[in-house]
């Protein structure tokens, strides 16, 4: 029996519910590791999550977080050859509860962490890595030279997208929702000020009209969108015949404050996208969409995944804040302000 520290909501509603609490931890079980968190990756589905407007949300308390990275401390018991010892360095994925400074985790969830990253810089792979790999590679059938429509570009998903596409010699117009951002592409990835748009909703369809003008490009090959709301319907119609839009997020539904405004949320809801599947016949597009927590069933299609996107990770993950353990409420409100840049990444 072992101790630790764990931001635990009683349930979901308000961010103002997240509790810090400490409590016994349990020897790890069969084919399980106890991990000592020392990094904690954040996401927008904890946020979505914590507000109870995240389909996979837990019911009653739940401890949020999607990813960590930490150290092995002990090993439960029919543990399989290959496993990792007490000791190693590891990063990994957990349906909810990694907002914690230990845990016990199915072995089959971990992976090793890149020696030259940090903890922070492990913590902040997996999730958002995977997501970006999985979008384009294997939902949006990626061809060499294709043109893209990328949604946050200057977010962690968006950041691990650009890699792919630079790869792929994809020609890309990225979108972020304010001008520090578009300046940040500019400056630290080389991304001219013609290919980036920031967002704005009352005229998005004149913006992509120009950046694809700007590009010599007459349509879209593909587009990575998590925002949805009014920016769907423009980058839908300028797809060309075998496009593809995969649909991973909505943010434009994030609530600014501590709670969902519901009567926002439904006026927003009900102005969402509506496509006739039979109309889409004849123009040859499709529409897809995915959540990566569907990963926790497939747990034997991890190895895979993360050796196809390790031709990609030439370098760490970009961290765009770093809070303590202890400012996890804080942590969550920047990641919900809009301004970061990068990945959020509580440190334990």
């Amino acid at each position: 029996m072992d101790t630790r520290e764990v931001w635990r909501i009683p349930h979901a509603g308000s961010l103002r519910r997240l509790v810090r609490v400490a409590e016994s931890l349990p020897d790890p079980g069969p084919g399980e590791a106890r991990v000592r968190v020392r990094a904690i990756g954040l996401n927008f589905a904890d946020l979505f999550a914590c507000l109870g407007l995240y389909s996979a949300t837990p019911r009653g308390a739940f401890v949020p977080g999607l990813e960590f990275a930490g150290v092995v401390e002990a090993l439960g018991s029919a543990t399989e050859p290959g496993a990792p010892r007490p000791g190693a360095r590891v990063l990994g994925l957990t349906r909810f509860g990694a907002y914690a400074t230990a845990l016990n985790i199915d072995l089959r969830y971990l992976h090793p962490s890149p020696t030259d990253w940090d903890f922070a810089e492990a913590a902040a792979f997996p999730v958002q890595g995977l997501t970006a790999w999985y979008a384009l590679l294997e939902l949006g059938g990626l061809k060499r030279g294709a043109a893209v429509l990328l949604h946050s570009a200057a977010g962690g998903v968006g950041l691990n997208a650009l890699r792919i596409l630079a790869a792929q010699e994809a020609r890309v117009v990225a979108t972020v929702g304010r001008p520090a951002k578009r300046d940040f592409l500019m400056q630290r990835l080389g991304l001219s000020t013609d290919q980036i748009i920031v967002r704005d909703r009352r005229v998005f369809g004149r913006q992509l009209d120009g950046a694809l003008a700007a590009l010599g490009l007459d349509g879209l090959d593909l587009v990575l969108d998590a925002v949805a709301g009014p920016y769907f319907r423009p980058a839908y119609d300028r797809l060309r015949p075998g496009g593809r839009i995969v649909v991973y997020g909505a943010a434009d539904l994030m609530p600014k404050g501590a709670r969902p405004d519901y009567l926002r949320l439904a006026l927003r809801y009900r102005r969402r996208p509506r496509l006739d599947p039979l109309r889409m016949i004849a123009e040859n597009k499709s529409v897809m969409a995915f959540n990566l927590i569907w990963l926790w069933e497939q747990a034997d299609r991890l190895p895979r995944a993360y050796d196809q996107l390790a031709r990609f990770a030439d370098r760490p993950p970009l961290i765009g804040r770093r809070f303590r353990f202890a400012e996890a409420p804080a942590a969550l409100r920047h990641l919900q302000s809009g301004e970061s840049v990068g990945k959020v990444v509580l440190e334990v």
